[in-house]
């Protein structure tokens, strides 16, 4: 059966993300060979799923955007609550004496920070002006380790309090000089975990628990590949001893930071006086985490998957797995063929995949068929079929794939469809994902291992394009403040010194300094 065997994944070969050359339009102007940046925004626009809103650096998320994010939203939800954690809300103004506590996490966003000063308005000479200055400024949340830690303060007496464990589902703001929908904008949905506990071990294990569910759910959900690792001293959250995060590679070789575990030591509990009495009667200071992703996350599958064509989805964050695209050239096939097309859905739906039925929409607007499939096409829906008068008597359906658009449409029969639905949505969650496995390792070098030629590769790459040879560099690092802070003027970072370690040490690539343990370099976003 051809289900099983069409096309080749990444591992094979490299050119899964460039449209085959028997045709040189794209759904999507510009490619991303002629300008990366563009291409991004143009997918986006695409597949309607976000677009600019009228306060600046904030950005309007559309439904099929939206949706999206849901997906990624239950799944870390549904790990979340498996570990132990319960779901709160705080609120978004947090007076400022609460972010004067911890010093060093106000040195950390005091420039992001938005300010509420006044708390009504009142008309002035025929115009609506700020009136009545608050007695306290309040803070729009930057993120919530204090409005959370005096809660936390309350809410501790005894260790019998411990652990607490609890996430908030919320937005945030942080003034953003560069936006860029998805990846940077001034307000942005997230998800921030807060925990404490008694002692240091059982905190750090939280910390490395939920690095591993962010893994889980952007590597096995959104089929991104990700490197977890350690921050370096000048990468860390504010105010935490350590920061541990996952990094993913985009199509030009910029690393994501695509999600981060923080523990904050004792250093929020003694600002914020959260304290427990423990066994002995002694009062202690806890021990705090923080981890958090955001709807970045979807800026990351954009320049993960994404090709020529516009978005390709991975079915199990996909809103829909298959769309349903009916072929009516004359008024009186209409009902015959709508009939035939929703008892295709009918029987696709009654199949399951990833413990829940396959989701199908039958796309009823009155516009051009081929003008339907190609807004799939863009929006990155799994499979598509296309329906018509001639396939009702043979019971078919012309069948494409996402990650394979450009190849010829096979017809196959209803039966044979809905027999291998599961196993189709499956192959094409492992394809998005080994071909973006096989792009990372085609562009992470190992063999550069000394200052000159680390120079030479990333001073190689200029703005922001599709450029062959971007991406990681891996090596020896002796992890000194003054090395990293002279990679700045490269525009490069140290993204993480990676938990997996070879044996061994080397020279750092740096310094030329002894060095023992490895770490992934490159430019980001």
């Amino acid at each position: 059966m051809l289900l099983r065997t069409q096309g080749k994944p990444r591992s094979q070969t490299l050119k899964r993300k460039t449209p085959m050359a028997k045709s040189n339009k794209t759904a999507i102007t510009p490619t991303r060979d002629q300008d990366y940046a563009e291409w991004y925004q143009q997918v986006i626009r695409g597949a309607e799923m976000a677009e600019s809103s009228p306060v600046r650096g904030c950005m309007v998320i559309r439904p099929w955007g939206y949706a999206l994010w849901e997906n990624v939203q239950k799944a870390m939800d549904k790990r979340f609550k498996e570990t132990g954690h319960e779901n709160a809300y705080f609120p978004l103004l947090i007076p400022l004496r609460f972010i004067e506590k911890e010093a060093a996490h106000v040195e950390g966003f005091a420039k992001e920070m938005a300010v509420v000063t006044h708390h009504r308005l009142e008309m002035q000479d025929g115009k609506l002006t700020p009136a009545g200055p608050l007695e306290e400024p309040m803070v729009i949340r930057p993120t919530s380790e204090t409005i959370i830690g005096e809660a936390f303060s309350g809410w501790i007496r005894s260790y019998r309090d411990l652990p607490l464990k609890i996430n908030q589902w919320a937005n945030v703001m942080r003034w953003e000089m560069r936006p860029r929908l998805w990846l940077r904008t001034s307000e942005f949905l997230w998800q921030e975990g807060h925990t404490a506990h008694a002692d240091e071990n059982e905190a750090r294990e939280e910390v490395l628990t939920m690095l591993e569910v962010y893994r889980e759910i952007v590597e096995e959900h959104m089929a991104i590949p990700v490197i977890p690792g350690a921050k370096s001293e000048g990468e860390r959250f504010p105010g935490a001893v350590d920061t541990f995060t996952i990094e993913a590679m985009m199509q030009d070789g910029k690393a994501l930071q695509s999600g981060t575990s923080h523990y904050l030591g004792q250093n929020f509990s003694t600002a914020a006086n959260i304290r427990f009495q423990n066994e002995e009667g002694d009062w202690e200071f806890c021990h705090t985490t923080s981890w958090g992703s955001s709807t970045r996350l979807i800026g990351g599958l954009i320049m993960t998957h994404a090709d020529d064509d516009g978005l390709r989805l991975p079915p199990r964050i996909a809103p829909d797995h298959v769309v349903i695209v009916p072929i009516i050239r004359e008024d009186s096939q209409h009902d015959t063929v709508m009939a035939y097309a929703e008892d295709v859905a009918a029987k696709l739906r009654a199949q399951s995949f990833d413990d829940a039925p396959v989701k199908v929409r039958v796309d009823t607007r009155k516009i051009q068929s081929q003008e339907k499939r190609w807004d799939w096409v863009r929006k990155g829906v799994p499979i598509i079929l296309e329906v018509g008068p001639r396939d009702i008597e043979e019971g078919k359906a012309a069948f494409s794939r996402r990650d394979q658009i450009r190849e010829k449409k096979q017809f196959l029969t209803i039966a044979e469809i809905a027999g291998e639905i599961e196993e189709l949505l499956w192959g094409i969650q492992s394809t998005l994902f080994e071909e973006a496995k096989a792009w990372r390792a085609a562009r992470t070098r190992e063999d550069i291992t000394d200052l000159k030629a680390f120079e030479d590769h990333f001073n190689a790459l200029k703005g922001n394009t599709f450029n062959a040879d971007g991406g990681f560099v891996k090596a020896w690092w002796c992890e000194s403040s003054e090395s990293e802070a002279s990679l700045k003027e490269l525009g490069v970072s140290v993204r993480c010194i990676p938990l997996d370690q070879p044996e061994g040490e080397g020279k750092c690539v740096l310094t030329g300094a002894p060095a023992h343990r490895m770490a992934i370099f490159a430019k980001s976003y």
